[in-house]
């Protein structure tokens, strides 16, 4: 493994456009990005990739974009959007992905705090959602519409995708000059938060912040050349942004777009990466289908997964806890998962997968376990926008259950007095852009950030999160409680997709419970229930037994003040549409005390 010195060096002078041209001279034929799921999508080569982003540096170039402006983008996942993206990174303007769930007023903050003077649209439903707010930008000059029979008629500002690709000229010069001109202390994009705790800021990168981050990636853990991956996040998801298009520029990666997040497995089935991240919430599912899939097995069949599964699951705790794993369990471990673990694995994909991340949010221990017990050991990572993803990695020879990993390479982590975790190192972003366009630092002049998230470093490095700073229940006794562990023990039971703690400035802790739209009916189905639909299965007797004992099962994890005394299952789901989410499926706490405030004063009362 590298050093920080000799990660920091190889970085140095390094930017993406350069590094987009290294894989268009070297790796020309080689795939870049395939555009969907199934044999129908096709593919775009390295030098097929560039020179899209040439031909629409030059449109960009010619409709005034320049040096520090900021572009937003408004499209779903499609080839276009990595095009629009890297374009206007070749030009020196800072590229911006919003999410597709913003309400009409929070688009109109992040147009109008960004200042944009260009924006890309899809087609007619961003029309619908952005309309509305274009006469309030002052600095728009142009809105790029890639399905033109969705502008509207007689507005100069609009012209459609194609016209501007296709507009220029080649000039093979100039594109050089400006894939030179790029420098690798240079902002090229900006990452607005989830604003869980108010409105978004908007976190500028850097191509240092970015590059370290992918080069740290692949060296903490190593995966083949030219390695596959699925993006199915959102895009402006710093996990996304950099997991999806920069990383791949990185290590001359093939990305496969899953636009639908219901063709995930699908996805997953055909692409079978070499990495892949996933928030919580997909590790949850898998397991839950891992283990719907497991209970079917019977006779021999069954007696040899559950004699693997046993070794798996206890090397992975001997790992975790730092001990050795003794050489002939090992070589035991390597025949079986051989034999009986790795066709479970390829019933959904991860056949070839070598790294497995999981972040944005605490996992259930007992989800990492299950997975790791079929020989799909996931990992942990820690980190915010403002350190360009991950700051902490769980990696197979540094890892503990229920923390999430070691510092990466150049990367320093302390715990202050009140327990508040700072980072400091190069993914630490330059700041959040100002509503003038200049930047607000966002570490202090020693360059600690300050990261809200409360945990500890132990003696072997490895850093444990227990929650964040302005999310702490603080009880009318005066008790701490950190919310996600008590959410985190709830979220276990296949029947639990959200889980939330209350209890600010109350005498107890409740528990607001939504059932899974996916296992609560199979659940169901399996215990001989009849019920038509979730808001019927959330009343039926035996679920809410269920539910109960699972309570009852965190509780007996928690000490006293921790303890859920009563708690509500409601049917949901919850969605960022319906408000109890943030796009990367994170709690929006306030939202939530606000929508469920009759159910949540019921459980006072």
């Amino acid at each position: 493994m590298a050093t920080a010195e000799q990660l920091r060096q190889s970085v140095e002078g390094l930017t993406i456009p350069r590094l987009l041209r290294r894989n268009a001279e070297q790796f020309a034929a080689l795939p870049a990005l395939t555009t969907g799921i199934g044999p129908e999508d096709g593919t775009l080569t390295w030098s097929q990739l560039r020179a899209e982003v040439a031909a629409l540096t030059r449109g960009l170039a010619a409709l005034g974009l320049r040096q520090g402006e900021r572009m937003l983008i408004a499209m779903s996942k499609r080839a276009e959007h990595w095009v629009a993206d890297l374009a206007a990174i070749h030009l020196g303007a800072l590229s911006c992905s919003t999410y597709d769930t913003l309400s009409t007023e929070q688009i109109r903050f992040v147009a109008r705090h960004s200042a944009a003077t260009v924006l890309v649209l899809e087609g007619e439903d961003q029309m619908r959602r952005w309309g509305p707010v274009l006469d309030d930008l002052p600095h728009l000059r142009a809105v790029v519409v890639l399905d033109w029979s969705a502008a509207p008629e007689g507005d100069g500002r609009f012209v459609s995708y194609q016209a501007v690709r296709g507009g220029v000229k080649p000039d093979e010069a100039a594109f050089e000059a400006l894939t030179e001109a790029v420098t690798t202390d240079q902002p090229m994009t900006v990452v607005y938060t989830s604003g869980t705790t108010g409105d978004p800021k908007g976190v500028v990168l850097t191509h240092r912040n970015v590059i370290h981050e992918s080069f740290m990636q692949d060296q903490l853990v190593a995966v083949p050349e030219h390695p596959r991956t699925l993006a199915y996040l959102p895009m402006a998801h710093i996990a996304e942004r950099v997991l999806g298009i920069y990383l791949p520029i990185c290590n001359a990666g093939h990305v496969t777009i899953c636009a639908d997040p219901a063709q995930l497995l699908p996805g997953l089935l055909q692409v079978r990466p070499h990495g892949f991240f996933g928030v919580p919430r997909v590790w949850e599912k898998l397991a839950a289908g891992l283990e719907a899939r497991l209970a079917t097995l019977t006779g021999e069949r069954a007696e040899a997964v559950e004699q693997a599964r046993k070794l798996a699951l206890e090397t992975f705790r001997l790992r975790s806890e730092g001990r050795r794993v003794p050489e002939d369990v090992a070589a035991s471990l390597r025949r079986l998962d051989e034999e009986v673990l790795l066709p479970i694995r390829a019933a959904v994909g991860f056949d070839d997968c070598r790294r497995a991340f999981s972040g944005a949010a605490p996992i259930p221990t007992a989800v990492l376990e299950l997975l790791a017990s079929v020989g799909l050991d996931v990992y942990e990572v820690w980190g915010l926008s403002e350190t360009t993803g991950a700051a902490t990695v769980g990696v197979p020879d540094a890892f503990a259950l229920g923390a999430v990993g070691r510092p990466g390479p150049g990367i320093e982590v302390r715990a202050a007095e009140d327990g508040e975790l700072f980072v400091r190192g190069p993914v630490v972003v330059p700041g959040y852009l100002n509503p003038q366009g200049g930047v607000d630092p966002a570490a202090d002049a020693e360059g600690w950030l300050p990261t809200g998230d409360l945990g500890a470093v132990d003696d072997r490095g490895i850093v444990s999160v227990t929650d964040r700073k302005k999310e702490i229940i603080i009880t009318d006794g005066g008790k701490n409680v950190a919310p996600t562990r008590v959410e985190s023990l709830l979220r276990a039971h296949p029947l639990v997709a959200q889980a939330v703690a209350v209890g600010d400035r109350r005498p107890y802790i409740t528990a607001l419970l939504v059932l899974d739209e996916e296992t609560a009916p199979r659940w169901a189905e399996a215990h001989g229930i009849d019920a038509d639909g979730l808001d019927e299965l959330a009343r039926h007797p035996e679920v809410l037994a269920a539910v109960d004992a699972a309570v009852a099962e965190a509780n007996a994890r928690l000490s006293r003040p921790e303890q859920v005394k009563r708690h509500r299952l409601l049917a949901g789901p919850w969605t960022a549409e319906s408000g109890e989410l943030t796009p990367k499926l994170s709690l929006r706490r306030r939202d939530i005390d606000r929508l469920h405030a009759a159910t949540i004063e019921s459980m006072y009362t």
